[in-house]
């Protein structure tokens, strides 16, 4: 069975993954905000899907098999100078690009010291949450047709990679609310939310540096180091 139909099975008939409509992406910030709760419907439903015989945690690979057996030996390994591939001695990109090995370091520290507060938190996330990847029709539905990066892990991750990409539609503040309004307990939000921010940051932060979009560098850190004021004043 291929990938995509092992993820299938694992979803509810309420998640779709052959949608028609347009990139939520040309969605105005006032459009979102009207359908947001549909947004996070969604991503709930993913969240709750049916894992059981899914070990571990981190991407799927063309099995459907995860790689680590911890979350720590995930987000760790993510950042390993030794990986093959495009990867491949990539702190090179401290000494090449705009890319600052003090700012990464403190962020990459953050994401460490949160680390426990994720650990055990295991769910199918679509890992994928950009705008540009989500198909809506802008008024009921939201459909998710590219699981190429999905895979096992605290499902607040979704969340945070929306944010990143437009941090101005405030994900988790209306994260934060519409839970409330729903009588849903995350528990420890703000630190499993920070800890997956930092994590999906510091790593599309790398991307930009090594193909010297110094534009996105400049976006993305000024968004990481806001981001614990706007959590903790929630």
């Amino acid at each position: 069975m291929g990938k995509d139909h092992i993820i299938k099975s694992m979803l509810s008939e309420n998640v779709n993954m052959t949608p028609n409509g347009f990139a939520a992406d040309q969605l105005n910030p006032e459009q979102f905000a009207e359908n947001h709760a549909l947004f996070f419907d969604k991503i709930l439903e993913i969240s709750s899907s049916d894992i059981a015989g899914v070990e571990g945690y981190g991407e799927f690979n063309d099995a459907c098999k995860t790689e680590y057996e911890s979350c720590r030996a995930f987000l760790l390994d993510t950042f390993a100078d030794d990986k093959e591939g495009y990867w491949t001695n990539w702190k090179e990109l401290f000494d090449t690009t705009v890319l600052e090995r003090e700012f990464f370091e403190t962020y990459y520290k953050e994401m460490m010291d949160r680390i426990p507060y994720c650990e055990g938190k295991r769910f199918l996330v679509y890992n994928n949450t950009f705008f540009i990847n989500m198909i809506t029709d802008g008024k009921s539905m939201v459909g998710f047709p590219d699981w190429s990066r999905s895979g096992i892990s605290d499902f607040l991750l979704d969340f945070a990679i929306m944010d990143l990409n437009k941090p101005y539609l405030q994900i988790p503040e209306l994260l934060n609310e519409y839970c409330r309004k729903r009588n849903i307990v995350i528990p420890d939000f703000k630190e499993r939310f920070l800890c997956m921010a930092y994590y999906k940051g510091i790593d599309v932060l790398r991307w930009h540096a090594s193909i010297d979009d110094t534009e996105s560098c400049m976006s993305i850190m000024k968004s990481i180091r806001e981001l614990k004021d706007r959590l903790y004043a929630i």
